[in-house]
């Protein structure tokens, strides 16, 4: 069964419910600064950030495979200003470069193989301008993820009550799978979910095999250094090797 997530309309609806503004992504939107640049996002989805972007006059790029939730993407206030590409991150180009290069909401996590990992980075690369900046976080393999995602939750969203559970069905080899249902209008939609948990030094010799190297690596969305075994997140600040 594929993941829902991302290909099912009504979800995708819902995805802002679920997924809202929130720190990491003022972290993201001050990374351009105020004076405006070209922004790539690869793997967009709703393109809130995108809209942020260029709401402070960013000439912006959103990119993302899954025709749903670019929909919803061009509703945004300022979605008539930004250029929207159905495409995989693997398989992106275009002749221009971007100033700012992001992959957020652990959008990194979904690409499971190295080949395709290695396809992300060589995109990032290849777009990147000349003293360009390249931003993507991943999620700390030493936090126990899998106890803490067997959860329940409710939602409301214009009136209609939305029931979520999300259990996981499989824990080993740095992956986690994961089943999310999602219950409303009498409907249950099931999607299937699988994560790859690499560690620091992992994901950092994948960016050398790339041509690429981390200048800095953040366990917070407040700047702080990566600490191993307490810091949720990898946040890396990439740069051409």
């Amino acid at each position: 069964m594929a993941d829902l997530h991302y290909e099912e309309p009504l979800l995708a609806a819902l995805y802002d419910l679920d997924s809202g503004w929130s720190e990491d992504r003022d972290f993201y939107l001050a990374l351009a600064g105020r004076t405006p640049k070209c922004v790539l996002d690869l793997g967009c989805g709703t393109g809130l950030l995108c809209d942020a972007y260029a709401a402070l006059g960013h000439a912006v790029t959103g990119v993302d495979p899954a025709k749903a939730m670019l929909d919803i993407a061009r509703q945004k206030p300022h979605g008539s200003q930004i250029e929207w590409v159905q495409a995989s991150a693997q398989t992106f180009r275009l002749p221009q470069k971007f100033d700012v290069i992001i992959m957020t909401g652990h959008a990194f996590q979904v690409f499971l193989d190295d080949s395709d990992i290695l396809a992300v980075f060589t995109t990032m690369r290849e777009q990147l301008a000349p003293g360009g900046t390249i931003a993507f976080e991943s999620r700390n393999p030493e936090i126990d993820w899998a106890t803490r995602w067997n959860t329940d939750a409710d939602l409301d969203a214009g009136g209609h009550h939305i029931h979520q559970s999300r259990q996981v069905t499989r824990s080993r080899d740095k992956r986690i799978a994961f089943e999310t249902r999602y219950t409303l209008d009498g409907r249950t939609l099931v999607s299937l979910s699988e994560l790859l948990f690499l560690s620091l030094g992992d994901i950092e010799e994948r960016l050398k095999a790339a041509g690429l190297r981390a200048d800095a690596v953040y366990g917070d969305w407040q700047s702080q250094p990566f600490d191993t075994p307490l810091s949720e997140e990898m946040i890396f600040i990439v740069k051409p090797a």
